[in-house]
């Protein structure tokens, strides 16, 4: 006898595979994957704030994996957005306690599965593709400038990808004044459904066509997110590499004993957290599987011949390992008590041992501890002052040598710019050092930029940069030819309206003249 639909219920399967990939020293992406949540963070702010703020965002995220069981979409959906701004809090506040983490931030892109609904909260430009009956739909917008480029109509999406800005993220989570909220979408689930979320790292250089074909080709998940990150590493992709897979499957009986089920998976930064994230979802959790093959591409034996390293040499990858919630740990005898170290343990003269305070040979022991730390501070202070002093020099001389060449190699560029409201060429290039600027003006010409139409002032905001003086003289030659066969254009439309409006006038007051003497006629025929 058929199971009713009310009785069928959808159940999600989901993976991750995260790499460092060829060039970076570290994983800044975090990833979640388990039965009621997805997310991938993609974190930005160097060497030690990008992993910390990504995660941050996934230990954010993580609670909903357990907390969104009630199957209601609008709780579970306020629950994401709220979440993602907490963390942002908490990537600010860490931010601000710790000033080596200035500056950091992270993208979240995540997808819930509740009441057979998909509730997708996202910000920034990591991306999420959902394969629906064969066809593959981009879900998020990316937040980036060059998005915005594309939408305005002023690039197109092929030339986005090699736009110099193209990772200039307008909106992401961190140390930035600007807007924290996550779009939010909720999207009905169907069985078959399959999600692709990834870092820029993947979408960044493989096309939506090749996603579309492994995702529909592939079915085993964790094959399938192997191969997209292998395939991104071997297409030149420089950065982190991370693709989270999940699929929807139907549960015909919801009561039954062996429903679906599976260990959640942390992957990239976030794996070093796998303790702290199994007692936030309260059951154990795994680090994502590392990746299997991949890296022997003409880009990856480069930056293996850089840094010194055999580009032949398979790189040891880490082993999975699986982490219980802390009332597990306990009962296991696996959670250690810290040891403060502050008393230390004297074995006396009679050859027995103490660490009681109140033992005289116990209490000079801290006494004589306790000198040692002070002259060992001491000595530190000194010594890292007699360092700071000389990185400083240092540093001085560096800036003013880069200073200095940085100055010289401006001059030998010209760029078109805005001076005072006018056309003119500039020499050096349109910006500027601690305050001093690196051009000045070498010719005006008498074209004024109000003049001009949009496009070119736009243009000219940002200077028209040229190698030579005469290229950046040419084209102001070119600016100007433009702007006068536009005048010309503009005069002799203005002069056929006017010829017209002239013809009009000319037309209406002979037709009244010629209506005038037919009256004149018609009177004196009837006299």
């Amino acid at each position: 006898m058929p199971t009713s639909t009310a009785s069928q219920q959808l159940f999600m399967y989901s993976t991750v595979v995260s790499d460092v990939g060829t060039v970076r020293s570290n994983n800044q992406d975090s990833a979640f994957a388990g039965e009621h949540l997805i997310a991938i963070c993609d974190g930005m702010g160097g060497h030690a704030g990008g992993d910390t703020a990504s995660t941050i965002a996934i230990r954010s995220l993580a609670h909903i994996e357990q907390d969104n069981v009630d199957g209601d979409v609008q709780v579970v959906s306020h629950m994401m957005a709220t979440s993602v701004m907490a963390a942002h809090d908490a990537i600010v506040g860490k931010a601000k306690r710790e000033r080596r983490l200035a500056g950091m931030g992270t993208t979240v892109t995540s997808v819930a599965l509740v009441a057979g609904c998909w509730v997708l909260a996202h910000i920034g430009d990591s991306r999420a593709y959902l394969l629906h009956d064969g066809h593959l739909v981009r879900m998020t917008s990316d937040h980036s400038y060059v998005q915005h480029l594309i939408d305005t109509g002023r690039i197109s999406e092929a030339e986005a990808r090699n736009h110099p800005q193209r990772n200039v993220v307008m909106r992401v989570l961190g140390d930035f004044d600007i807007d924290s909220r996550p779009d939010i979408a909720i999207r009905k689930a169907h069985p078959s459904d399959r999600w692709l979320l990834c870092s820029d790292g993947l979408c960044g250089v493989l096309e939506d066509s090749t996603l579309e074909e492994v995702l529909s080709t592939c079915a085993d998940q964790e094959e399938c997110a192997q191969r997209l990150v292998s395939m991104a590493l071997r297409a030149g992709s420089t950065d982190n590499v991370t693709a989270v897979i999940a699929d929807a499957t139907l549960a015909l009986d919801a009561d039954a004993f062996d429903l679906p089920h599976q260990t959640p998976l942390v992957g990239g930064a976030a794996s070093a957290s796998l303790e702290t994230i199994a007692d936030i979802v309260n059951e154990p959790v795994a680090s994502a599987p590392p990746l299997r093959e991949g890296k022997q591409s003409p880009a990856a034996r480069a930056a293996a011949l850089r840094s010194g390293k055999d580009p032949n040499e398979e790189p040891k990858q880490p082993e999975q390992r699986v982490a219980q919630p802390s009332s597990v740990r306990e009962d296991n005898g696996d959670r250690v008590n810290t040891d403060t170290g502050e008393i230390p343990i004297v074995q006396k003269r009679n050859g027995r041992i103490s660490a009681d305070p109140n033992d005289p040979e116990v209490a000079k022991a801290i006494r004589n501890e306790h000198i040692e730390e002070r002259k060992t501070k001491r000595s530190r202070k000194f010594r890292n002052r007699i360092i700071t002093i000389l990185i400083i020099i240092l540093v001085l001389l560096g800036v003013a040598g880069v200073g200095v060449g940085t100055y010289r190699w401006s001059q030998t560029k010209y760029y078109i710019g805005d001076n005072n409201g006018k056309v003119a060429i500039f020499q050096g290039v349109p910006t500027s050092i601690f305050g001093a600027k690196l051009s000045h003006a070498v010719t005006d010409t008498n074209m004024k930029t109000s003049d001009l139409p949009p496009s070119w002032r736009e243009q000219l905001d940002q200077g028209i940069s040229f190698d030579t003086y005469g290229e950046a003289k040419s084209h102001t030659r070119l600016i100007k030819k433009q702007l006068n066969d536009a005048k010309r254009k503009q005069e002799a439309k203005q002069q056929e309206k006017a010829a017209a409006e002239q013809k009009a006038k000319d037309e209406a007051a002979k037709k009244a003249a010629d209506q005038a003497a037919k009256t004149n006629k018609s009177g004196g025929d009837k006299s």
